[in-house]
């Protein structure tokens, strides 16, 4: 069986007959972990919807090199557009969460601030921490097979982020009545809102209520934070997207 080609995202122009010097991360594990040498076929995109076959040209430790082919269209991307926002949660849950949010084809994240999350950035930390997030979105995408990379939006408070939607299906994910997605006609945009460990506070509920969002319930257990957008995202995509 044929090895596929690693994926890699690189932040540059994607031109046949071009060469990429290929990121220290991703030409470190080529070179180090996967053993790839001179002639060995990699996939290349951009982030924008682009995708190219790539050929390696040098691959030392210090430098890989990849000269582009072919350029055409990625794929994976999904018929729903959706916009998480996501509370913001400790460690690698967030980490999770983003990561599987991209598998499962979100368009956009946005880390919430909300009433019952323990977590508080500012400054330097916050601008690391969505760096961080955002090199997990594009991992995601090399991993899945997008060429398309999801929007990681700097942290906000939820009331802010409430102020801006105005897709046509807007759900938070809190005890409500069953069968919402039932009644639907099939949106092309959605907004998804999911709460920290505690949940959302009645308050934060009835300010998304004001603006559209409906209550979304996934069943008489509890979720993770981490876990919800999974089930979540996995709900919308089989019933308006394409899974």
């Amino acid at each position: 069986m044929a090895i596929k080609a690693p994926r890699i995202h690189v932040a540059a122009e994607l031109s046949p007959g071009g060469d990429i010097v290929l990121p220290e991360g991703q030409a470190r594990h080529l070179s180090r972990v996967l053993r790839l040498g001179v002639g060995a076929s990699v996939v290349l995109f951009d982030g924008r919807g682009h995708e190219a076959e790539a050929v390696l040209t040098e691959a030392d430790r210090k430098r890989v090199v990849a000269r582009i082919e072919h350029v055409g269209a990625g794929r994976g991307e999904s018929p729903l557009a959706v916009h998480l926002g996501q509370a913001i949660s400790k460690g690698d849950r967030m980490d999770y969460a983003i990561q599987k949010a991209v598998e499962l084809g979100v368009t956009a994240i946005t880390p919430l601030y909300t009433e019952r999350g323990d977590v508080r950035l500012k400054g330097e930390r916050e601008a690391k921490k969505l760096a961080h997030w955002q090199a997990v979105a594009a991992s995601a995408c090399e991993q899945c097979g997008r060429a398309t990379l999801p929007a990681v939006h700097p942290p906000r408070s939820l009331a802010e982020w409430l102020a801006e939607r105005d897709e046509p299906l807007r759900l938070a994910l809190h005890p409500g009545t069953p069968g919402v997605l039932e009644r639907r006609d099939t949106p092309d945009r959605a907004a998804m809102l999911i709460g920290p460990e505690g949940g959302l506070s009645d308050n934060e509920m009835a300010s998304a209520s004001q603006v559209g969002f409906e209550a979304l319930t996934l069943g008489p257990r509890i979720l993770r934070t981490e876990t919800a957008p999974v089930v979540a995202l996995t709900l919308l995509q089989d019933r308006f997207g394409d899974l």
